[in-house]
């Protein structure tokens, strides 16, 4: 065999090795990349593997694409879960199909305007996962097409998967002042709001900080909250207040009697910050007197930020109110393969990771869970709450809140009462 046919051969040889080789890595990567939460370049046919598509709304980002939660969800339960972003609003507005968010490998063929959940080429999703109940909620009822909104997925089942509480937060000194107002009540190491009705009393009558006690605090009693018109959160706060107006149970009598309460206590509240990482951050580092957030919130600084959560651990105090209310990520699956996710959510070691790590109480009441690691008086269950409110009250909430001036607001308020 002359030179130039061995060297022929050698060639080759390398050829095929190196084309091997890419197949090999290329491969490993695809079957590393089960939750490529944004990305155009998903691999969604792992051998052995079930893939579910997840249309998710934000808030749980780290949840979603943590990493010893996906190995669980493939060594244990089979599963590479497509989660896709997904604003709470458009799951009702837009055909929930992947192409929608530019996912999918059909693009060209959607339009807006013309598609549905039902068109020829375009990919269903297996399960929506809103980051708002209201939205869980309203998905259920039927498209109202005099609004715009696009048909539905049939609901196979689900539930409130993801939770955290609302709570106040303070400081030591402030607790103690509100201690003695009878406002709050310390139990078992946890602080409780027992008259959130005088709290928001004082706060609309403007009294002074001093005028409890606490020389050291400029201005007036007041709880700092993200504006409920643009935020959730802040909404879901409003809507508390309303359901503790309310007694508990919000009916069209009582809502028009206490709406005006609301925009009472929203128009002296001022200018509002802008997102709940700049109210929270406020707290942190210029000593906000109360705000009110999400209890993960505290939980995901001590585990993200240990240096800055150990030097307020001693003196923050988590204030919980009675009744409180779930913030809840709410599943609802569409298809099979959409519960075997929602049922793969109910491992226990999945569970305590989405605490530990997360701050998310996970199941209907919310869990019970190893609080005592944190030092801050984080209660091992939450027991007394308040449904979340129906989509319709939402928004006659927000309408009024939002209104311009004093005559649009009586006009939303005749339209509540007819």
């Amino acid at each position: 065999m002359d030179n130039k046919k061995i060297i022929g051969i050698v060639i080759f040889i390398c050829l095929i090795a190196i084309i091997s080789g890419i197949y090999i890595v290329g491969g490993k990567i695809k079957e590393g990349s089960s939750s490529n939460n944004g990305s155009n370049e998903q691999e969604t046919n792992i051998r052995g593997l079930t893939t579910v598509y997840v249309a998710t709304g934000g808030g749980k980002e780290g949840f979603i694409a943590d990493d010893e939660i996906t190995k669980i969800m493939k060594d244990r339960y089979k599963l590479n879960i497509i989660y896709d972003n997904w604003s709470n609003g458009k799951t009702v507005l837009w055909p929930l199909v992947r192409e929608a968010v530019g996912k999918g490998s059909g693009v060209n063929i959607y339009d807006k305007d013309t598609s549905t959940i039902n068109t020829p080429g375009l990919t269903k999703y297996d399960a929506l996962f809103t980051s708002d109940f209201r939205y869980y909620d309203y998905y259920k009822v039927y498209a109202d097409k005099s609004k715009g909104e696009a048909d539905r997925y049939s609901v196979k089942g689900g539930n409130l998967t993801l939770n955290t509480p609302i709570v106040v937060y303070s400081w030591d000194d402030v607790t103690e002042a509100l201690i003695k107002e009878n406002i709050v009540t310390k139990r078992d190491g946890t602080y409780y709001i027992t008259d959130m009705p005088k709290l928001l009393k004082y706060m609309v009558e403007k009294k002074k900080w001093s005028e409890i006690g606490l020389d050291g605090y400029y201005g007036s009693v007041e709880i700092k909250s993200v504006d409920p018109v643009t935020s959730s959160p802040g909404a879901t706060f409003y809507g508390l207040l309303l359901s503790i107006y309310c007694e508990g149970v919000v009916t069209d009598e009582n809502i028009t009697a206490n709406l005006p309460k609301l925009r009472d206590f929203y128009l002296k509240a001022g200018q509002l910050p802008f997102s709940p990482a700049d109210l929270f951050d406020a707290y942190k580092f210029q000593r906000t007197p109360l705000i009110v957030d999400y209890e993960k919130s505290i939980i995901e600084l001590a585990k993200e930020e240990p240096e800055n959560f150990a030097t307020i651990k001693d003196s923050i105090r988590i204030l919980y109110p009675e009744p409180t209310m779930w913030n809840s990520h709410c599943y609802e699956y569409f298809t099979d393969n959409g519960k075997l996710l929602f049922d793969a959510y109910e491992d226990k070691e999945i569970q305590q990771l989405a605490f530990d790590k997360y701050g998310f109480r996970m199941g209907v009441t919310g869990g019970s869970y190893d609080t005592d690691q944190f030092g801050i008086g984080i209660p091992r269950t939450i027991r007394s709450t308040v449904d979340g409110l129906k989509m319709n009250v939402y928004d006659k909430l927000i309408a009024y809140l939002g209104a311009k001036d004093e005559t649009e607001a009586d006009n939303i308020l005749h339209d509540v009462n007819n």
